[in-house]
């Protein structure tokens, strides 16, 4: 079993920046961010190196193998991408925001992000 533990989630004003944490209990291949506004569905947000399309050019994703441990930077941040962020992983292929969120193993407790305009 690996646990996963978030932080860094916080209130932003538009156009701010907040970096996401995510610290794995142990290694594992793929890591990957999910978020979840209300009323929606769960989307991936990044993983490996692939983004949502929403958030591409603003949101960076980064790993440090030797921490186990997996980033995530987020610049101009907008008032949709509130949400709560949830870090996700699993051991499989393909590490990409195309992978279903059932075929990830280990979940995060979830990090709010609030962004007011």
């Amino acid at each position: 079993q690996v646990q996963l533990v978030e932080s860094g989630g916080g209130s932003v004003q538009a156009g701010g920046s907040l970096r996401l944490s995510c610290a794995a209990s142990g290694s594992i291949y793929c890591m990957a961010w999910f978020r979840q506004a209300p009323g929606k569905e769960r989307e991936a947000v990044a993983a490996g190196a692939d983004y949502a399309q929403s958030v591409e050019g603003r949101f960076t994703i980064s790993r440090d193998y030797d921490k186990n441990t997996v980033y995530l930077q987020m610049n101009a941040l907008k008032s949709e991408d509130t949400a709560m962020y949830y870090c996700a992983a699993k051991n499989s292929v393909p590490c990409s925001v195309r992978a279903p969120s059932s075929r990830f193993s280990y979940w995060g407790q979830g990090t709010q992000v609030t962004v007011s305009s």
